[in-house]
């Protein structure tokens, strides 16, 4: 009979498991240990090429100096500095155009040439060499030559720099950082004993303050421990993300209002209208006004399409069409409906000028600046339009406070008010002079703001030839110059 065989003992090391600390402290350990060796091949090869490069730096100054001297003084002179030229560890040498030592920082350098590198003049070129031909100095060198011109021909320069200096310099650092391993990684150990336990306690703190934020308390954020570790970069995202649906929440709010502002204007002239076609029951003026508000709504509809594109436009602006448009029509047509709309004393002085632009476009950015010289205005909005050779100006004044000279190119950007305590029925969302800006940009026109010699608000638009991307921009001046200077009738 065959005996059973033994059960093997089950090993009471088995089901021990490590704790978390244990695993972490042993998983960092071994982590830290082959990061420091990665690291360790990194630094020496990061180290040796520094070494190397500051070398050749050395070298290629030095025979630059010596160049120098060749080319102000003679090769003579240059010649007799070379031993007070060359800094330690190296060698010079000036060989001729035939290949002779005509001068060195040492005698024994002097016997035959170091290298067979002859470059140009004004070029520069290097080697690398096991040891030096003629010298018997077996140490590793680098060799740099640069050539110069003279009156007998191309002279070269050599230098040749040890770099056993570097070599011995990288081993002790290697043996400073195989000594230094076994101090680091009992550092790594404890301190990651001591700081996992901290760890955890803080991913509960960040997670209860994520789950106490919600729309209405989007500014809060949460505590960014000083660790610089997991933990550290997770709140920074926690925050960062924040950061962004608060921005996307202050965008789409500062939109909305935006867009309310700028079809203030279409609405308010289409409910005048509508106003008066009603209260004249012969009928007579709504075919006077019938033109004039399918005109605004097809505004209306044309401001709605920029503040979408305003609202998904990238940095390359947007697409404006060239045609030939009389800008003194345009701009008389916007002060007759400012004129409808405002209590100022308006006049307007207009020279005909025909430029080749965007049509709507550029009654979008004259109606936007006279609508905010009518909302800043105290009682007077004076409009003049010039033309020059290869230049059309729009200058509109107006007697109200001048932009502070430190928001005069702020107040172009979008969703800009300079007084945020401005109502939205009184003032301006600030999306209407960054259309502007945007539109002129489109001309290759400029539009700025500064004060009048009075101390007033000025606007200025300047138009220029090749107004409009594809090169169909211009300007042409036509006519007489008309004048309009009335308070209450057609401009």
């Amino acid at each position: 009979m065959i005996p059973p065989k033994p059960r093997p003992r089950p090993s009471r090391r088995r089901g021990r498991a490590w704790g978390v600390r244990k695993r972490a402290t042993a998983t960092a350990v071994t982590v830290v240990a082959l990061a420091l060796v990665a690291g360790g091949l990194l630094l020496l090869v990061l180290l040796q090429s520094s070494l190397i490069a500051t070398t050749e730096r050395a070298a290629k100054s030095t025979a630059s100096d010596v160049v120098a001297m060749i080319t102000s003084e003679d090769v003579e002179d240059a010649g007799d500095s070379l031993a007070t030229t060359a800094h330690t560890g190296q060698y010079v040498q000036i060989i001729s155009p035939q290949g002779a030592v005509v001068a060195a920082s040492q005698k024994s350098a002097a016997r035959a040439p170091l290298s067979q590198l002859r470059p140009g003049p004004g070029a520069t070129k290097t080697e690398d060499v096991s040891s030096l031909q003629g010298i018997g100095d077996t140490d590793a060198f680098l060799i740099t030559a640069e050539g110069v011109q003279t009156g007998q021909g191309t002279y070269t320069v050599v230098v040749a720099s040890t770099v056993q200096v570097e070599a011995d310099s990288v081993a002790t650092v290697a043996w400073f950082l195989l000594g230094a391993t076994l101090v680091l990684l009992v550092v790594v150990g404890v301190s990651v004993w001591i700081l996992v336990g901290r760890s955890l306690r803080q991913v509960g703190r960040i997670r209860g303050q994520v789950a106490r934020i919600n729309a209405s308390h989007l500014s809060e954020r949460v505590d960014v421990p000083a660790t610089n570790d997991e933990i550290h970069r997770l709140a920074l995202t926690m925050n960062t993300m924040l950061d962004r649906l608060q921005a996307s929440d202050v965008e789409q709010r500062r939109f909305v209002s935006d867009a309310s502002h700028e079809l203030r204007s279409p609405l308010a002239t289409i409910s005048a209208g509508l106003e008066i076609a009603v209260a004249d029951h012969s009928g007579e003026s709504w075919r006077e006004l019938q033109n004039m508000l399918s005109s605004e709504t097809a505004r209306m509809s044309y401001l709605v399409d920029d503040l979408l594109t305003l609202a998904k436009a990238n940095d390359d602006g947007i697409h404006v069409t060239a045609q030939d448009v009389d800008l003194d029509d345009i701009l008389a047509a916007e002060i007759r409906r400012l004129r409808s709309l405002s209590p100022h004393h308006i006049t307007a002085s207009l020279t005909p000028a025909r430029v080749t632009g965007d049509g709507h476009r550029l009654g979008q950015v004259l109606r936007n600046v006279l609508d905010n010289a009518n909302r800043h205005a105290r009682s007077a909005i004076n409009v003049g339009l010039g033309a020059g050779p290869g230049l059309v100006r729009v200058v509109i004044d107006n007697d109200g406070d001048p932009v502070p000279e430190a928001d005069r190119e702020r107040i172009f950007e979008r969703f800009v008010r300079l007084d945020q305590s401005r109502s939205r029925e009184s003032g301006g969302s600030g999306l209407g002079l960054a259309i502007a800006a945007t539109i002129m940009k489109a001309h290759h026109g400029t539009i700025t703001t500064s004060s009048t010699p009075a101390g007033g608000c000025r606007f200025e638009l300047l138009l220029s030839p090749g107004a409009v991307d594809g090169g169909l921009g211009g300007v042409t001046v036509c006519g007489e110059q008309v004048t309009h200077a009335t308070d209450g009738g057609e401009g």
